[in-house]
C-alpha cells in the first residue's frame, strides 16, 4: 500500500496549515454552492430546466455570458497594456495612474453604476456626444459593457504587472541582438512569458463580469429580453420568494461558468507545459 507523501518544509504547521485551509474553503466556497445544489435538487431537474428553459432567462443568460467574455478580452488586451507601461516607462503622474487601476476595486458597485449612467446617459457628457451622432450607450448593451469593463480592468492589469516587472530588459536586448524584431520578439519571447499570468487575469475579470449587478442595473435599462441580465432576474424571482427559481437560475450560471473556467485552465495548464518544452 503506497503511502502518501509530503515534502518536507523547514517551516512547521502543515497538518493545522491544512486544517485551517480546508475548513475555510468548506465554509466559504463549497457550503453555500453545496446549498445552492442541494435547493436544485429539491427542485428536481424537470423543475430546474423549466425554469431555465424560457426565452426571458435564455436572453439573459446569453446577454451576461456574451458581454462578459468581450469585457474578459477587452481587458485582457488593454489591461496587459496597461500593465506594461506601468511597470516599464517612467512617466509624470504614473503613481497616480497606478493608484487610479485600483479604484474600481475599493468603489461601490452602486456608485460606480450612478457615475457611469450619469456620463454615458442622453443627458450626460459622453452620452451627449453619442445622442449627437445619433448613437446611444447608456440603457443598451453598449452601457452594461462599459460597466463590465470598468468592474474587470484591475483584475488583469495587477495579475500581468509583477510579471512583468520580473522580465529582464536583458531578455529583450538578447532578443534584439540576435536579429530578432520587436513583433517578433513580443510574439515568442514576451507573450509566453505573460500568458499564465494573463489568462489568469482573464478569468478572473470573467468571472467578476458574470455575476457583476450592482454597477450593471443602473445603466442597462433592465429591458426584458434587451438588456436585462442574469442576476437580476434572480433578484427578481428572490424578491417574488420564488426561492427555487432563483436555485435554477443560480444552478444555470453555476455550470456554464464552470464550464469557461474548466476550458481557461486547461490552456493554462497547455502554455505551461508549452513553456516547460521551450
Amino acid at each position: 500500500m503506497l503511502a502518501l507523501r509530503t515534502q518536507k518544509s523547514p517551516m512547521p504547521g502543515f497538518r493545522l496549515g491544512m486544517g485551517i485551509t480546508l475548513t475555510m474553503l468548506s465554509v466559504i466556497v463549497l457550503l453555500p454552492i453545496g446549498a445552492l445544489l442541494a435547493q436544485g435538487i429539491s427542485y428536481g431537474p424537470a423543475g430546474v430546466w423549466n425554469t431555465v428553459n424560457t426565452p426571458r432567462v435564455w436572453s439573459a443568460l446569453f446577454l451576461s455570458f456574451r458581454l462578459a467574455f468581450f469585457a474578459a478580452v477587452f481587458n485582457l488586451i488593454f489591461g496587459t497594456l496597461l500593465a506594461w507601461v506601468l511597470a516599464r516607462y517612467d512617466f509624470p503622474g504614473r503613481r497616480f495612474v497606478d493608484a487610479i487601476v485600483d479604484l474600481p476595486f475599493a468603489l461601490p458597485t452602486a456608485v460606480a453604476g450612478i457615475a457611469l449612467t450619469a456620463l454615458y446617459a442622453p443627458n450626460g457628457v459622453f452620452g451627449s456626444l453619442a445622442k449627437a451622432a445619433g448613437g446611444k450607450i447608456a440603457y443598451t448593451e453598449w452601457g452594461i459593457l462599459i460597466a463590465l469593463i470598468f468592474v474587470g480592468l484591475p483584475f488583469v492589469t495587477r495579475t500581468v504587472q509583477p510579471v512583468i516587472a520580473e522580465i529582464e530588459r536583458e531578455v529583450e536586448e538578447a532578443s534584439a541582438t540576435l536579429g530578432a524584431t520587436r513583433f517578433y520578439t513580443i510574439r515568442r519571447v514576451i507573450l509566453p512569458m505573460l500568458m499564465p499570468a494573463a489568462l489568469t487575469g482573464f478569468a478572473l475579470s470573467l468571472a467578476r463580469a458574470v455575476g457583476e449587478y450592482g454597477s450593471v442595473i443602473f445603466i442597462a435599462g433592465n429591458l426584458p429580453m434587451k438588456t436585462e441580465i442574469a442576476p437580476l432576474l434572480i433578484v427578481i424571482k428572490l424578491e417574488e420568494f420564488d426561492y427555487d427559481g432563483a436555485a435554477a437560475i443560480g444552478i444555470a450560471m453555476l455550470v456554464i461558468s464552470f464550464s469557461m473556467l474548466l476550458i481557461i485552465n486547461l490552456i493554462q495548464i497547455w502554455s505551461r507545459r508549452r513553456i516547460g518544452h521551450v
